[in-house]
């Protein structure tokens, strides 16, 4: 693959990363930050003037700094990702009726992405 088709694929990407978080902005329980760090990561291989847009960003730029300095998200951050998963397999119970080895395994699978969550730097 060449470099210039790469470069736009990162790019591309990169703008589908963005208009995903500019939906999370807007939609309650889907996430914003984490999108804007992935498009933040294709833009550096792609737009360093578009990564440097993100990360001066005033209110989601000092996240994705954060992140790459620390690996930290902020405990509001931190109480709304488990609060949404905790909402989200709620519904997969409650709508699903899953059986209960498929119940025990997304509950697993979810506890475990939110111990990493907790155990994240603030």
């Amino acid at each position: 693959m060449s470099i210039r088709l790469k470069r736009g694929a990162w790019l591309a990407l990169g703008f589908v990363l963005v208009g995903l978080g500019v939906i999370g902005a807007i939609l309650p329980l889907m996430p914003t930050t984490i999108f804007l760090i992935l498009a933040a990561g294709c833009f550096a291989r792609s737009s360093p003037r578009l990564e440097a847009k993100i990360l001066a960003h005033p209110r989601f730029g000092p996240l994705v700094l954060d992140w790459r300095a620390r690996g930290a998200i902020p405990a509001r951050g931190k109480m709304f990702a488990v609060s949404g998963m905790t909402a989200g397999y709620a519904v997969f119970a409650l709508a699903a009726k899953p059986e209960l080895g498929l119940a025990v395994g997304v509950a697993a699978a979810m506890a475990v992405c939110a111990a990493w969550i907790l155990t994240r730097p603030s």
